[in-house]
């Protein structure tokens, strides 16, 4: 199962970008494109587990909306021009689990609405590709159903690969989310890491090199 997004943005071609870029993260994604519409999605109780909400909507503004965001216990960030502080106080204090301004990096939303998910106890558990399940409850990786025994920095390094799928990750970046800030050591580290995952679950052809960037999970 995958996790519902609901993205409510007037401007079509930022609605489209977001749209685009949780999918192929493995988000299922409903568009609303302004404030009414998004009130009656909510109305008729669409299931969504978070929504991306801009501020200035047409109709019923993204502030106005947060009752109704607030019936329905639905996590919110808001993403918007508005960066004014007042505006980002305001957000938080309405409930808003986040508030990032335009413009945005789509890789820094994704692992917002990451930690979110998994803050509020709606991430879902299993993550798969091909014949490989990931269950993130018991940390437990299935190839064809038989266990696989991944070190535990190889498994960290392929579950943040299995949640960011079809998107590109640079080393420093992997670096950074998976050994830790502090960590002093070469990013050929991360190279012998992908070895390792690339012969134990046989994604040889899944496991994208991006030459001089870094390594992306492909379906």
């Amino acid at each position: 199962m995958k996790n519902k997004i609901l993205v409510i943005e007037d401007d079509r071609a930022i609605s489209e970008l977001l749209c685009t870029n949780l999918t192929i993260a493995g988000y299922e994604t409903i568009a609303a494109y302004d404030g009414i519409e998004a009130q009656r999605l909510l109305l008729w109780n669409e299931d969504a587990d978070l929504a991306v909400v801009d501020i200035m909507l047409p109709g019923k503004d993204g502030f106005a909306l947060m009752e109704d965001f607030r019936a329905k216990n639905l996590p919110v960030i808001y993403l918007t021009a508005k960066d004014d502080v007042a505006s980002k106080v305001k957000g938080l204090k309405l409930g808003a689990e986040d508030y990032m301004v335009k413009p945005f990096e789509m890789l820094e939303l994704l692992v917002r609405i990451e930690k979110i998910l998994e803050r509020t106890g709606r991430a879902k558990r299993i993550l798969t590709i091909k014949n490989i399940q990931a269950d993130l409850q018991s940390h437990q990786i299935l190839k064809d159903g038989i266990p696989v025994n991944l070190k535990p920095l190889e498994y960290d390094l392929f579950i943040l690969l299995l949640q960011s799928k079809n998107i590109a990750l640079g080393r420093e970046e992997l670096l950074k989310r998976v050994w830790g800030e502090e960590y002093l050591g070469e990013s050929r580290t991360v190279d012998v890491h992908i070895g390792q995952l690339r012969k134990k679950l046989e994604l040889y052809n899944e496991i994208k090199t991006i030459p001089k960037l870094g390594y992306r999970l492909e379906d």
